[in-house]
């Protein structure tokens, strides 16, 4: 019997694999010389081309690869496409379009090979896709690795750079770890319920019928494992080192959405398979949350480096996401959907703040401005720049006008207010640290300029400060995050509305 396949479920992530191999194919038979433009273009008409079934799907959920067996209910897939799904894909694609844009600006400076840079975006973004989607614990191994993988070669691409080297062998070497250990909590959860699928294992589970400790240590081992790839304390050892290492658009991606993927497969494993185990997994979580927004806060306070500074920032940010699962404390259904709605909604206002942020960066560091001292008077250089940081750095602190930052701080809090009342006074202390980096940071952008030097461009040429032009992507990133920050920031229902109901 041939199983029938739902093209409208696996449209968005063929797509992205299907232009990955085109933007790699023309930048073979075109060049750079003719095509400088190519690639990012069919770049960007890829992930809007993937966006299509996205929105076509919402509200219609979509299961396909799916088994049956014989007096055990209802078919067990291997994708599922529910509003789950479809939040995380547009996270992603929006992600990986500010991440594109900003791409433009490292290949600029010709150590970069355009097309495979963007080949290895789509292809990892297309992991991303497929984890958000996944219904069984190979699939969301395959797709996970499928993130990671071409996220190594990312980081390491440019040429010439030791330090980029560096980081991408430490990226490398503890993602290798962390995949090994979550394949051995995986097979344990395997062998102590007889299947992979996440419904399948959750029958189990509540049924009684594995042995209790080979899946509680099962259960521990996989979460270990997502926890290296959302850079969660204590497996957190790899994140400055190769965000300062990589390419700053690298660094945007692996903050927004290789960590968007981690979230997700955290969310399958525990709110799918798992949910019957909460009284087990729900305290440890809650102390790596706490761990891992204290630590990132305090060690991003001495920071003076603004990428390493966003470093620890994404480590904290990290351990707000993961507040809301200590909320979940028997498992039930209502429980998991509004603990996982308030982290959705946090991690997709994070991803606007934290491009905006990012996308200064770009722009700072190609003048060669990497350290806070550096963007000293911005604000009356670069108007457009010095506000579209300024504007993220107040909601990356909550503080107003970036209602959306403040919004999504709240969500949290009050998701964990009731089961976990200890965690979001924790989370309220850390926010108040958070201020102090971010403030300074701000107030940088106000003080009076440094005299510019002259630096050395890629090609050679000495290049002033005031007539450097940051690359067209660059400079549309920033405008559109900076947009998107505002609109929600006024509007925060158009992007929290209908994430806070996605589950419920």
């Amino acid at each position: 019997m041939v199983q029938t396949i739902d093209w409208s479920a696996v449209a968005a992530p063929l797509i992205l694999a299907c232009g990955a191999l085109v933007v790699l194919l023309a930048d073979a038979f075109v060049g750079t010389g003719r095509g400088a433009h190519l690639p990012a273009g069919l770049s960007l008409v890829s992930l809007v081309a993937a966006a299509v079934p996205a929105v076509a799907l919402w509200g219609s959920p979509r299961a396909t690869f799916c088994v049956t067996q014989p007096l055990t209910g209802p078919p067990a897939c291997s994708l599922r496409i529910d509003d789950l799904t479809l939040v995380v894909w547009g996270v992603v694609l929006f992600g990986t379009a500010m991440v594109t844009l900003l791409g433009t600006g490292s290949v600029a400076e010709g150590r970069i090979p355009q097309g495979e840079w963007h080949f290895l975006l789509l292809a990892s973004a297309t992991g991303a896709l497929t984890i958000a989607a996944a219904g069984d614990l190979i699939t969301l191994v395959v797709a996970l690795e499928v993130v990671s993988l071409p996220a190594f070669a990312l980081v390491g691409l440019r040429r010439g750079d030791p330090a980029a080297g560096e980081a991408s062998l430490k990226f490398f070497l503890v993602s290798v770890v962390a995949t090994a250990v979550m394949l051995m909590g995986v097979s344990l959860l395997y062998g102590a319920t007889g299947s992979v699928h996440l419904t399948r294992v959750h029958e189990a589970v509540a049924a009684g019928t594995g042995p209790t400790g080979v899946l509680g240590v099962g259960a521990l081992l996989t979460v270990v494992g997502l926890g290296f790839k959302v850079g969660a304390v204590p497996f957190h050892m790899w994140v400055p080192d190769t965000y300062v290492g990589a390419p700053v658009a690298v660094a945007a991606y692996l903050s927004v959405v290789s960590k968007a993927a981690g979230f997700v497969g955290l969310m399958l494993v525990l709110g799918l398979a798992l949910p019957d185990l909460a009284p087990a997994w729900s305290p440890a979580v809650a102390a790596m949350a706490a761990l891992t927004m204290t630590v990132g806060n305090v060690l991003a306070l001495g920071q003076q480096h603004a990428v390493r500074l966003l470093a620890w920032s994404s480590v904290a940010q990290a351990g707000y996401i993961l507040v809301p699962f200590a909320a979940i404390r028997f498992g039930t259904g209502g429980e998991v959907a509004a603990a996982f709605s308030a982290s959705l909604g946090y991690l997709a206002a994070y991803a606007v703040m934290n491009l905006g942020a990012f996308a200064v960066a770009t722009a700072a560091t190609a003048r060669g401005r990497r350290r806070l001292v550096g963007y000293r008077g911005l604000i009356r250089e670069r108007p457009l720049a010095g506000w579209a940081l300024a504007f993220a750095l107040v909601s990356l602190a909550g503080l107003p006008p970036g209602v959306l930052g403040l919004l999504a701080k709240v969500i949290v809090v009050d998701a964990a207010a009731g089961p976990a009342t200890w965690l979001a006074v924790v989370m309220a202390v850390n926010v108040a640290v958070g201020l102090v980096y971010y403030l300074r940071w701000l107030a940088e952008l106000f003080r009076p300029a440094e005299d510019t030097t002259v630096t050395a461009g890629p090609a050679g040429r000495a290049r002033g400060d005031a007539a450097y032009r940051p690359a067209w992507g660059v400079s549309l990133a920033i405008v559109l995050t900076l947009a998107a920050g505002i609109l929600f920031s006024v509007l925060p229902g158009l992007l929290l509305d209908p994430v806070l109901r996605v589950l419920g």
